[in-house]
């Protein structure tokens, strides 16, 4: 799924008092085996971050993954005009906020704008 749709969804479909989560059914008939992923990965906070702009509204999204894989997720809508590079900074911003409200010392940060991503690393 391209990220741009997720992030669309998100924006267009934030949660109130009457949110009810969709009940859908993915027939498993292809699938040949499930199993558990071992990762190598190095241990440690991610933070996974999009945001979309368009004419229907402005949202963004955020995925916190502690060390033991624990999920927080936050989603917004904006209530102002952004560029969808902005709403990138915004998303970021979001996330980083969270990670600093949770006591985050070091964080692993994902996203998908080359912008955002080069100017953070300083280049």
């Amino acid at each position: 799924m391209k990220a741009q749709a997720l992030a669309d969804h998100l924006a267009e479909n934030p949660v109130d008092d009457d949110y009810e989560p969709l009940k859908t059914y993915f027939p498993d008939e292809e699938v040949m085996c499930v199993d558990e992923v071992d990762q190598d990965e190095k241990p440690g906070w991610k933070l996974f971050f999009d945001g979309a702009a368009n004419m229907k509204g402005v949202g963004v999204g955020v995925v916190l993954i502690s060390e033991t894989r624990q999920h927080y997720h936050v989603t917004a809508q904006l209530r102002f005009h952004c560029t969808n590079n902005m709403v990138e900074y915004e998303a970021c911003i979001l996330g980083f906020r969270l990670a600093v409200d949770m006591g985050v010392q070091e964080i692993l940060v994902l996203g998908d704008s080359d912008l955002l991503v080069h100017q953070i690393q300083g280049e």
